[in-house]
């Protein structure tokens, strides 16, 4: 079975050998080396000011195209990449990951794409004909497949990669955030993820390859409303949360509402694995250290010990990367 480093990507052979994640924050820029033995990276970082990019599901998510063009322009340059080509990585915010069952599945992509598409037009708020879209089945239990599906707006996509292509690259393949953090994680047991960006934040359950649960919640209440995905077991796995009146400048109900997501995934990863998550893996601003001083983590009674998404061994960084940043690219890159 497929890995989840494959959702949204060419075959393995083609799979370029940089990548960089657009997020509120900044721009971060990995390259991986040049020697496919080693899992090193060279790592840049270039900042936005607040409100340059506003991820979503709707076009106008590059509100200040041109600093995010130089954004982008300057931390692919730091790495001294020579590939034009790329792994672009989005917010999760500006795509949907949704976990759906199916009874049957054409074994020929091109026979199956018309069934997915057909099940994700009442799911999701956006014209799926124009949108970008991918599976992954993610295993069979039973007379049912579990398919991990993932959705992008076209114009919202055309954005992300009208910028990768105005600093002078090719996105030749696009991952969510969280999936691509996930695609970084080791081990063959099941691990809790939070994700946390500006304006959303996503808990995942993955398992080795497979993820099992995926749902991201709206920190901006800018975002358009969306439905929970049914038929996936658990109402919110496959999902897409809106936090109501909650502004982009915070506070506390901010942070009730990042707690919440995590009690729920917690509860999601105790009821259905039967046992307790040994820890909490954590890519976000400030890393694990700012988790576990945060205010949301208050309301997370009895919490696991956060542990942040480690680097590759042998990562260096061509400029300084805010902590915590560094997963989705890493992540991205991890299966080179």
């Amino acid at each position: 079975m497929a890995g989840i480093s494959d959702k949204f990507k060419p075959a393995a052979s083609a799979r370029p050998r940089l990548a960089c994640e657009v997020r509120p924050e900044g721009v971060i820029a990995g390259r991986a080396s040049g020697d496919k033995r080693k899992a090193d990276a060279v790592l840049a970082f270039a900042a936005l000011r607040a409100g340059a990019l506003t991820p979503g599901l709707k076009a106008g998510n590059l509100a200040d195209r041109a600093a995010v063009v130089s954004a982008l322009e300057s931390a692919l340059s730091a790495t001294n990449a020579k590939d034009r080509d790329l792994t672009l990585v989005v917010p999760d915010a500006a795509a949907r990951v949704l976990l759906l069952d199916f009874d049957t599945l054409p074994s020929k992509r091109h026979e199956a794409m018309p069934v997915v598409r057909f099940r994700l037009r009442k799911m999701v708020p956006f014209d799926v004909e124009a949108a970008s879209v991918s599976y992954q089945v993610m295993g069979q239990k039973g007379n049912q497949l579990n398919v991990l599906v993932t959705a992008m707006p076209g114009d919202v996509l055309a954005e992300y990669e009208g910028a990768v292509r105005d600093a002078g690259y090719e996105p030749g393949a696009v991952l969510p955030s969280t999936l691509a953090v996930a695609a970084g994680l080791n081990g063959s047991g099941a691990t809790l993820l939070v994700n946390q960006l500006r304006s959303s934040v996503t808990t995942a359950v993955t398992r080795g390859d497979e993820m099992l649960l995926h749902r991201t919640v709206d920190l901006s209440g800018e975002l358009p409303l969306g439905s929970d995905a049914p038929g996936s077991g658990f109402a919110a796995a496959g999902g897409f949360a809106p936090a109501a009146g909650v502004g982009p400048g915070g506070g506390l109900a901010r942070e009730e509402e990042i707690a919440q997501a995590v009690i729920t995934a917690l509860a999601w990863y105790e009821d259905t694995l039967r046992a307790t998550p040994e820890k909490l893996a954590y890519a976000g601003p400030g890393g694990a250290q700012a988790a576990r001083q945060s205010r949301w983590l208050r309301f997370v009674d009895p919490a696991p010990p956060i542990d942040d998404v480690p680097l590759p061994e042998g990562a260096s960084m061509a400029t300084d990367v805010p902590k915590g940043l560094t997963a989705g690219v890493t992540g991205a890159l991890a299966s080179q």
